[in-house]
């Protein structure tokens, strides 16, 4: 099969919109549409990576007020670590999945505070990029959009986490193809966006998500990207 013009080194031909013009042009109209496109917090690298593994399967209003509770209950974390099992659970069940995620988060605090004496994920502002994903995923439970989360959010790296939003506009935009995991749509992406542009393009994606490109049905005749979207026309037709 011959690949389709401008489509970067390693993206599946049924990408239609798959180059790096279309994103600056989709980002572009976005940043028209919604204002300024920046992260919604920046915190400590830990407490980040600690209220993204409360929001995986959850909303983020639901992953605060999880991570609220628990730093109310148990206010450092050698308190979290120490913890009955039980008591660590019901402060964390607004996040839900709650049985699964207090073990998991003990786990991950009881691996850096062995790595690196103590309760701190400093070691990460000297790393590269790529170490310090390699780094955050070595942990249990960390997959690459938590890490990415970490990366752009805690430490202002060029990141473009893929959370549910993300995942189902790129898809629907032809960034990556329709069948694409979110892993698969984590590696196409940071392939084919362009350096500078992916924290914004995150954003963008995730108020285009939940205000327009929502699940089961988008509202195309909304959106600003309709005349880009190869998706678009089955819902502008109905």
């Amino acid at each position: 099969m011959t690949r389709a013009p401008n489509l970067p080194a390693g993206a599946p031909p049924d990408a239609p919109n798959a180059d790096r013009r279309r994103v600056r042009t989709i980002l572009r109209r976005l940043q028209a549409r919604f204002g300024e496109l920046v992260p919604p917090r920046v915190v400590d690298p830990l407490d980040e990576l600690i209220l993204t593994v409360l929001s995986q399967h959850t909303s983020d209003l639901n992953a605060e007020r999880a991570f609220g509770s628990l730093r109310a209950a148990f206010p450092t974390w050698e308190a979290v670590v120490a913890a009955p099992v039980p008591l660590l659970t019901e402060a964390i069940r607004a996040g839900g999945l709650a049985n699964t995620k207090a073990p998991r988060i003990q786990a991950i605090l009881r691996a850096i505070h062995e790595r690196e004496g103590g309760y701190d994920l400093a070691v990460l502002s000297a790393l590269s990029d790529t170490e310090a994903r390699s780094y955050l995923m070595s942990f249990p439970g960390v997959g690459p959009k938590t890490a990415a989360v970490v990366l752009s959010f805690a430490l202002g790296r060029d990141a473009i986490p893929v959370d549910t939003h993300v995942h189902r506009t790129s898809r629907r935009l032809g960034l990556v193809p329709m069948r694409a995991s979110a892993e698969a749509a984590d590696r196409l992406l940071y392939g084919l966006v362009p350096d500078g542009l992916r924290t914004p393009l995150h954003v963008a994606l995730i108020r285009l998500g939940r205000e327009i490109c929502r699940a089961p049905t988008p509202r195309c005749v909304l959106c600003p990207l309709k005349d880009l979207c190869p998706t678009a026309p089955r819902y502008l037709t109905r």
